[in-house]
């Protein structure tokens, strides 16, 4: 009778335990796969042998061939939010003050940010497309076989390349962002470019520029992680190869956005 009872016990104990659904057992799961690829690629950059051919190959093909997308993308970023903003600080007799709001939002928040998102949306998913190609045709397998070590090859060569690449594209991006924004206020005002740089950098510090450029880096690393572990992974079959770019760009891009919520609350905290 007592084991009966023990027994109708433990089954409502069972009936009524809190379990995770699905879903959400696999979102910690995938968290904490990408966090261990993402401490095995880290790892990876600083322990021999170094691939240096294969890194600045993987610098021209990611950096290099980003370069006329991003800077069409902080052209058009400057021109209008200057032609956004020039109308409504006129109301309030601050059109003196264009160039360094200009400056403030492009460098510190709307340049690395849609930088990345751009970068994320070409990068991530063309080297998740790639590798899972790669997974699918079974060449990281025959890689494997011959000796070469298919992870540091692969996987860390990109990893470094967008972690280095994206600071100097984001850099590059605010530059042509604030050259748009000074073609912006010609439309209507006279200015030199260099009086509009002078008044842009007016109200801008190190400690502002210092934080803006530290989260470009793990927006690029960040990118490279989610990508490689992606295409890296992916499963048999061509359709994977699809899933895992799409995927790629879903996931970074997010990781953008939450690495960005992040790093301000820090600088706020920190500065």
């Amino acid at each position: 009778m007592a084991a009966d009872t023990k027994t109708s016990q433990l089954q409502d104990v069972k009936k009524f335990r809190f379990k995770f659904p699905e879903s959400v057992e696999s979102l910690f799961l995938k968290v904490a796969m990408l966090s261990v690829f993402a401490l095995k690629c880290l790892k990876g950059i600083f322990r021999p042998p170094f691939e240096f051919v294969e890194s600045l190959k993987q610098f021209y093909e990611i950096g290099y061939k980003s370069f006329g997308l991003i800077a069409i993308t902080g052209f058009i970023i400057g021109l209008t939010l200057t032609l956004q903003s020039v109308p409504t600080l006129n109301k309030f007799g601050a059109e003196s003050l264009v160039p360094s709001m200009v400056a403030l939002a492009v460098i510190l928040e709307i340049g690395p940010v849609i930088s990345s998102l751009i970068f994320a949306g070409k990068i991530g998913s063309g080297i998740g497309a790639e590798l899972g190609s790669m997974k699918v045709t079974e060449q990281i397998s025959a890689m494997e076989v011959s000796g070469t070590n298919p992870f540091k090859y692969l996987v860390v060569t990109r990893v470094i390349a967008t972690t280095l690449m994206l600071p100097l594209l984001v850099i590059l991006a605010d530059s042509i962002a604030l050259f748009g924004g000074f073609i912006a206020v010609n439309l209507t005002n006279s200015t030199s470019l260099e009086l509009f740089m002078i008044n842009s950098f007016s109200s801008i510090d190190l400690k502002d520029i210092i934080p803006a450029v530290v989260k470009t880096f793990l927006f690029g690393f960040s990118i490279g992680v989610v990508g490689c572990y992606e295409g890296y992974n992916a499963d048999r079959g061509t359709e994977s190869v699809g899933i895992a770019a799409n995927t790629a760009v879903v996931i970074s891009s997010l990781l953008v956005i939450l690495i960005d919520m992040v790093m301000v609350q820090l600088t706020s905290i920190i500065f």
